[in-house]
This record gives C-alpha cells, structure tokens and sequence, in this order.
C-alpha cells in the first residue's frame, strides 16, 4: 500500500518552488547551460519532494529529486542566445515580426527545457517502478531521437552559403537582410522535441505514469511561459529605452544587470508552474511504504561514480575533444546519473549533493583565481572548491547510512538548507561579494533578491514536513 502524500495548501506549492527556481536560475547564468541548469532542478526538486513527501522512505525520494535534477541539465544543448537577440539586439528594434518569432522560439526552446524536468519528477514521485536496465534502453532511445529530430528539423545547416533550416530561431538573414557578419549557429531543439515526445509517449502509454507525463506537459507549459515572460522584461527594456532615463531609473538602470533579471523571472515562473501542476495532480503521488532493495551492487555503482565524473571533469576543465563532445549534449550527460540513482543506493545522494556541486565549485575557482583573479590561489581553492566539495560529501554520506525507508524529511531539510546556502555563497562570490552597504554594482540588485529567495528557502526548510497532532498530511503551520 501506498503512503498517503502530504497535502500543502496551494500558496506553499506555488511560491516555494518559484523562489527555488527564480535563485537557481538566475545562479545558472554564471555557471553554463546543462550543469548550471541543474541547480534549478536540484532546488525545485528538494522543495516539492520536501513538501509533498516528508514522511515517504528516504531513498524513494531522493530518487526522485536525483532525477529532477539530471533531466534539468538536459535542455542546456538548446542554443539560445542569438534567439534572445531576435527581440533585442539593435537592427531588430521596432520589427515586431522578429520580436514575435524570437519569443516563439523562446516559448518552445523554454518549454522543452522544463519538460524533461517535470516529466522526469513526475516519474520519481508516481510509485510506478522503473528500473536501470529500462531507463537505460529509453534514454538511448531519446539519444536516438534526438538526432533524428536534429536531421529531420534542424537541417539543412550550411551558414556558408546561406543555407538555414525552415523554421529557425537565432540570427537570420531573413530579420537582418544586408548583414555581413552574421554567425547563425547550429540549433538542437528539434531533437529535443522529439526526444521529449518519445519520454511522454512512453510513459504514458506503455508504462501507465499518469504523473510522468501530466507534469512533463505542466514543465512544457512552465518553460514556455517563463522563458518569454523573463524575456519580456530585457526586451522591454531594449525597446523604450527612453523610461529608464527619468526617476529612480536614472540611478537603477546603470546598475540593472537584464540579463539576470531575465533568468530570474524566468525560474520564478517556471517554478510556480511545477508547483501548481504537482498541486493539481498531488493524488497521482503514490510513494511506497517501503523502498525495493537497489539492484546494483556496489562495485558498479562505483564504477559508474568515477566513469561519470572522470567524464565531466574532463567535459568543463580540459578541453579534451571526445568528452566534451559527448557530454554537450544533455542527453548523454544525464544518462549514467538517471540509471544509476534507479538502481543504486548512492547514487541520489552523491547526484544531488557532491557530483552537482564539482562543476559549480570547479567553475568558481577558474573564475576567481584564474580568469579574473579576486582571490589568492590557496584560500580560493580551500574556500570555493575544498570547502563546497567536502560539505555535501559528507552531507551524502550520512544521507547513503540512514536507512533506506527512514522518514524522507530531516535529509532532504538538511540537503536544502545546504545546497540552498552553499550556491548562494559560490554565486556571492562569483559577483565579487556585492555587499548593499558599498557602491552598488550590476551585480547587487540580483544579490539581493537572491537573499530574499535563500531566506524564503530556509523557512520552508526548516518548518515544512513537520507533522501537527491535527493535521496528517505536513506542511508549513497553517
């Protein structure tokens, strides 16, 4: 029999995961596309499960904030930045025709992105059992439709003469006639279009997941909201220039940094819109009052530990070709962490807490000590890599020795609390430490706001999934 979830009220759902996500996205800005986007997964994933599932078995929903966090990464192959320029850049200003195609672009490329998410969320919290050597076979499959999609929808690509698919979202010839440097690049979101079908198709057809695909279409409906509404706000902002030079923008505007405002709004949204989908749906979550033993032993799970993050670290610090090659597409970067935390017991825990924090520390460092030095080398390392690395593996560590069926809600308090606090912390110091008490840079305004989210993140850590005598379903006193 399955355990009967936590029932928050609808303001909890909607405004915690819109704090998580508004942070953890707005973070993804100075961290790269899949493993930056992670952070948001990571974040949203930990709330929902946290107020939804506190009393469920420990592993069950590590699982599947383990999955959230992997599928996020998966939409970071989409490029996006020139379809931002659709909307914004100088020789577009005042064409609509080009503002509208850029915000479709946007809609689909977001909604894409945010669906594998919430597909896969949905999958971790449904109860139905699905096992290494199936998810296995179903993302090479979606590795396989991927690059269908790719051939069928993103090509022909030949810039050199040209030459660009039917329906293409970055820099065009079409808005931009007599331009001579245009750089169009390679898109990716017809693979993703495909690949994301074959996920829900699957799930909902074959394995019966009514959750899976339910909210794999609220994470469709959340990224196309949010990546155009964040994107209205810059694009706004491109196109009346003439608002921000009067009143308080006089002294606001030179330090507004609309790009992060973009990501931010973008998180916000998408975020709320997990939230009120899992609300609506919360009678599809059926978590189990105890977990089947992991079927991976212990020395695969090991080897598929370091193949995974010798792989990454090769990916984002060497340059190396194969790697880096292999793991740009999200796809084949979130494979071995989704099969191994379906049937592993360390897994979820490393996933969520060590192996996504290594490239956000890694990243920091290189920031900080080498591109544009802030910090000596030795306290740089200790503070932004040694520090962050040696928290949340020892944070996993106790998480991997409490029992596998043990109430869910004190671990994943703790892995919120810290992951919360320990992005905040790297991304403070990415922006150079923009305190409010000196002079205001283009990284302050974010800074603050994400104060605001870590403090409204702690909170729900700290008083969600704590039972009242009256009240059997958890949440926030009420």
């Amino acid at each position: 029999m399955p355990l009967q979830p936590a029932s928050p009220p609808l303001w909890q759902s909607l405004l915690f995961p819109s704090l998580a996500g508004g942070m953890a996205w707005g973070i993804r800005g100075q961290y790269g596309h899949e493993t930056g986007a992670m952070l948001a997964g990571l974040l949203v994933g930990l709330v929902l499960a946290l107020l939804y599932c506190p009393a469920a078995p420990s592993l069950f929903t590590l699982r599947a904030v383990a999955w959230c966090t992997a599928a996020m990464g998966i939409g970071g192959s989409e490029t996006y930045g020139q379809t931002i320029g659709l909307t914004q850049n100088a020789p577009v200003i005042g064409h609509w025709d080009a503002l509208l195609w850029g915000m479709l672009g946007l809609a689909i490329k977001g909604g894409l992105w945010i669906g594998f998410a919430g597909a896969f969320l949905g999958m971790g919290l449904s109860g139905v059992r699905y096992r290494c050597w199936e998810l296995l076979l179903v993302l090479l499959a979606m590795v396989g439709l991927s690059l269908l999609g790719v051939w069928l929808i993103n090509q022909p690509y030949d810039p050199a003469n040209k030459v660009l698919p039917a329906v293409y979202f970055s820099a065009d010839w079409v808005w931009e006639p007599d331009a001579e440097a245009l750089k169009p690049r390679r898109e990716a979101w017809g693979g993703m279009v495909l690949a994301l079908a074959g996920l829900l198709v699957w799930t909902g057809g074959v394995r019966r997941d009514g959750l899976a695909w339910r909210m794999g279409l609220w994470g469709l409906l959340g990224g196309a909201l949010g990546f155009p509404g964040g994107q209205s706000l810059q694009a706004f902002h491109a196109w009346n220039p003439e608002l921000f030079r009067t009143g308080v923008w006089i002294w606001l505007d030179p330090i507004m940094n609309w790009w992060n405002c973009m990501e931010t709004t973008f998180g916000l949204i998408m975020g709320a819109t997990l939230g009120l989908g899992l609300w609506l749906h919360q009678r599809r979550i059926a978590p189990p009052t105890k977990v089947p033993a992991p079927t991976l032993l212990p020395v695969f799970e090991a080897v598929l530990v370091i193949a995974h993050v010798t792989l990454l670290a090769c990916a984002e610090f060497t340059g190396l070709a194969f790697p880096s090659r292999l793991y740009e597409m999200g796809l084949v970067l979130a494979l071995i962490p989704i099969v191994g935390s379906a049937g592993g017991r360390w897994w979820p825990s490393l996933l969520i807490l060590p192996i996504t924090a290594f490239p956000i520390a890694g990243k920091t460092v290189r920031q900080l000590v080498y591109k544009d030095p802030s910090v000596a080398p030795l306290p740089g390392w200790l503070i932004y890599f040694v520090l962050p690395v040696a928290l949340t593996t020892l944070a996993a560590v106790w998480l991997i020795r409490r029992p596998k069926d043990a109430p869910a809600a004190p671990g994943l308090r703790l892995s919120l609390l810290l992951t919360t606090w320990l992005y905040f912390g790297l991304n403070f110091g990415f922006f150079h430490l923009p305190w409010p008490w000196q002079t205001w840079t283009g990284r302050t305004p974010n800074a603050m706001v994400y104060v605001g989210c870590a403090v409204g993140l702690t909170l729900c850590a700290l008083l969600s999934g704590r039972r009242r005598s009256s009240d059997s379903g958890g949440g926030l006193p009420g």
